[in-house]
């Protein structure tokens, strides 16, 4: 199974790293929804500053990913909701190392806060294979 960029002239060209418009799975037999993954370690600890939550919600999706059998190749939405607009370079460094040089289709949503108050970034993925 293949997964295709679409960024077709018509639509502006945004420059974001690891971003594209849209994505088209071929022959996408099987699809995972994660539920959104903040940046809380297996033990119960949530990590210091926004880059260690960001790459801990990460490895948090890397860890449901390889639960199904699936890994950062079969990503492709991405839907992220940050606290603090100051943290979106933080954000990129961590998306960037979890993604590589792989693009996939993103939603950021600036928000005024989540359930607990200490977390900066929640992450939710749709993988397809």
């Amino acid at each position: 199974m293949s997964h295709r960029t679409i960024d077709p002239e018509t639509v502006v060209t945004l420059g974001v790293p690891n971003y594209t418009h849209a994505v088209a799975s071929e022959a996408a037999t099987r699809w995972l929804h994660l539920s959104g993954q903040v940046g809380v370690a297996p033990d119960g600890s949530t990590a210091d500053g926004a880059l260690a939550q960001c790459r801990q919600a990460l490895a948090n999706v890397a860890a449901l990913l390889a639960a199904d059998g699936m890994t950062v190749d079969d990503v492709v939405h991405m839907r992220i909701f940050l606290l603090d607009r100051a943290d979106i370079p933080a954000l990129r460094v961590a998306r960037g190392e979890f993604l590589g040089d792989r693009r996939v289709a993103s939603t950021l949503v600036l928000v005024s806060g989540l359930v607990d108050p200490a977390w900066k970034v929640e992450i939710e993925v749709v993988a397809a294979r």
